[in-house]
């Protein structure tokens, strides 16, 4: 069985690290490169830049703190935020990102998918979703959370598949900064039936939450940033606990 993998992530608002919950309500978490580099020291898998406002400020993802981060990690680095154009991509690429994250652009232009994809490669493409329960339906919201869509999540899901994303970045907005768990019903639900990997984001509040997003979600990846950043779970802590409940990790 493939490792699980475990990953910070960095949400990036005028070049600081925010948080909030249920995508409002943000407040300072730290510097971005400082963060990474405690990160990728601490045996993080990966590590996620979203540059939160880029998308809702039209405007290009951060290319110089994409660099400054960069430079300070040796594990793989997804960035997203205001990701548009196959010249966006290059950019963060040339900059030091391995992966990239698009979510709006990709509602709006499905064909961008497959133009990534045809000119990066698959692995190098994630489609992040952001999504909530409306009338117990999950519709897919984009622009940072703000714009609500009829778009059907796990519809929305198998296209992304189809049109060959390496991976799903899932964020359950209903979850988000609650710290009550991950939506492991839809997780699992996305997962079994998708054959790409799910990273699983939204809700960590505790090392169990983690645990049942693997065992009960099926996610092949967890995301969590306030757990880590405010220092309430150690990343080799949960990884030894992980291992201890018999799920594969690299310690």
């Amino acid at each position: 069985m493939l490792a699980k993998r475990i990953i910070p992530c960095l949400d990036i608002k005028n070049g600081r690290t925010v948080k909030g919950i249920n995508f409002v309500d943000l407040r300072d978490a730290g510097d971005p490169v400082e963060l990474a580099e405690i990160y990728s020291n601490e045996g993080a898998d990966e590590l996620v830049f979203l540059d939160i406002s880029a998308t809702e400020q039209r405007r290009k993802t951060l290319a110089h703190l994409v660099y400054q981060v960069a430079e300070k990690v040796n594990i793989p680095f997804t960035v997203g935020g205001g990701i548009s154009s196959i010249e966006d991509v290059d950019i963060l690429l040339q900059n030091g990102a391995d992966k990239v994250s698009i979510n709006s652009a990709a509602v709006k232009n499905p064909d961008l998918i497959n133009d990534l994809v045809a000119k990066f490669g698959s692995q190098c493409i994630v489609v992040a979703i952001d999504a909530k329960q409306i009338n117990g339906h999950w519709k897919v919201h984009l622009v940072g959370g703000k714009v609500p869509t009829e778009l059907d999540l796990f519809e929305w899901a198998k296209e992304v598949e189809d049109r060959g994303a390496g991976e799903i970045l899932f964020t359950s907005m209903d979850h988000d900064g609650t710290k009550d768990g991950f939506a492991n019903t839809a997780l699992k639900k996305l997962s079994t039936s998708l054959n790409i990997p799910i990273i699983a984001s939204g809700g960590a509040g505790n090392k169990q939450h983690f645990v049942d997003s693997f065992t009960k979600g099926k996610a092949d990846a967890a995301l969590a940033a306030s757990v880590f950043h405010f220092k309430e779970i150690g990343i080799r802590e949960l990884k030894k606990e992980l291992r201890q409940c018999g799920i594969p990790v690299r310690l």
